[in-house]
């Protein structure tokens, strides 16, 4: 079965119906105060679709990683007031989940409103292993929306989540697929069943453990696979290098090896690496031969030659799916690395290349280092989501959208 659409939501009408969404609005927050605002950017085309046919539209969505109760710091008031800048309209924030306030606000819902319910991980049901409880959460956010309500799942950063707000409801009311849910699903698809070759693949962040399924799984299919940010140490490691003071995961050394010598025509590693006596933007640093890096001192970035090099291979790739920074780009002073590799994924994107960005810390590198979103085909808002789909897993997020009917 295809999945339906919100178009096919909005064909069959949903003037005076509520409509329960569930959208990724976990955005960074600094004191408060949005850091990146994009993924409620994104996240607001369907919003704004359904309350401008007269939906009576409740919004779900989680903040960071409270522990299942009531945390002012993780509170989705200054994601309301950002939404309602979005959408043009104002956004009601309730103050609870599924308590007095958010059912009394939603029967007072007219046509075109919409309310989001705060962090629905205050409720510790959400995220429960037990069914039972998840599908009691579920029960109480459909009262909000009616029996005649629709359940859309615009969230894809949390559909590889068996959670109650992304697949209990779905087993509730009909269902569909938001404008950024199929979007984020075709983009992987075609990621994985129809890429144009050259096809290259970049990867960063921190740990080889986080990205070890999606090694495994894309190294075969892929023509070139670049290692950067401080997961890169391992596999410099594995090499028999000294890494000094670098991010090194010791426990991952014979599976890098392992990963090198299956794939060595593929795998490209960096050859110099910026190092720094300490982790501060106002560090000590130099470039040094990666079989250089002085004892007692980390790699913070690759080096000038390493960005000249992926970027020869980048530039010229058809396809390109990039996840991680190559540094600790936050710091201008380690910054290069990953604003090179930006700029040669852009310019590939600019060839005619189907160009990816794989979400979290790579959209927001693309943002804090001034770079145009147009400069990718898609910057992708689902992180964690988007690498188990690469991986091949099943999504329970996507399975239970696949369902024919919702259960009485």
């Amino acid at each position: 079965m295809t999945i339906k659409t919100l178009q096919d939501l909005l064909n069959e009408g949903v003037e005076g119906r509520g409509v329960l969404v569930r959208s990724d609005l976990n955005v960074p927050l600094d004191n408060g105060v949005i850091t990146d605002p994009g993924r409620i950017i994104a996240s607001a085309p369907t919003i704004k679709a359904l309350a401008e046919a007269g939906a009576k539209v409740v919004v779900t969505a989680h903040l960071g990683r409270p522990k299942g109760e009531p945390d002012p710091k993780f509170s989705l008031a200054p994601v309301a007031a950002r939404l309602a800048e979005e959408l043009g309209r104002n956004v009601q924030l309730a103050g609870d989940v599924v308590g007095y306030d958010a059912l009394s606000r939603s029967e007072g819902l007219t046509d075109g409103d919409v309310m989001l319910v705060e962090n629905v991980r205050f409720d510790p049901r959400e995220t429960s292993k037990d069914d039972a409880e998840r599908t009691k959460l579920a029960k109480a956010l459909v009262e909000l929306v009616g029996d005649d309500g629709a359940f859309v799942s615009d969230g894809f950063g949390v559909v590889h989540r068996k959670q109650a707000s992304v697949y209990d409801v779905a087993k509730l009311l009909p269902h569909y697929a938001g404008n950024l849910v199929a979007a984020e699903t075709e983009v992987l698809r075609k990621l994985t069943t129809d890429t144009e070759r050259p096809y290259a693949v970049v990867l960063g962040g921190s740990k080889v453990s986080d990205k070890l399924a999606v090694i495994e799984a894309l190294a075969p299919k892929v023509d070139t696979l670049v290692i950067g940010g401080g997961m890169c140490f391992t596999f410099l490691a594995a090499q028999g290098l000294s890494v000094g003071t670098s991010l090194l995961q010791e426990e991952m050394i014979e599976t890098c090896k392992g990963l090198l010598d299956k794939y060595a025509d593929v795998i490209h590693l960096p050859v110099d690496i910026i190092v720094a006596d300490k982790f501060a933007a106002d560090a000590d640093s130099k470039a040094v031969a990666a079989n250089e890096i002085p004892d007692g001192w980390m790699g913070l970035d690759i080096g000038p030659e390493s960005t000249k090099r992926f970027a020869a291979l980048l530039t010229e790739a058809k396809t390109v799916f990039w996840n991680g920074p190559m540094g600790v780009f936050e710091f201008e002073k380690f910054s290069a690395g990953t604003r090179g590799v930006a700029e040669a994924i852009a310019v590939a994107t600019s060839k005619g290349a189907f160009t990816v960005v794989g979400g979290g810390d790579s959209a927001a590198a693309v943002r804090t280092l001034g770079l145009p979103d147009d400069g990718f085909s898609h910057i992708s808002t689902g992180g964690g989501a988007s690498l188990e789909y690469l991986e091949g897993k099943e999504l329970p997020g996507l399975a239970v959208l696949e369902e024919d009917t919702a259960e009485d």
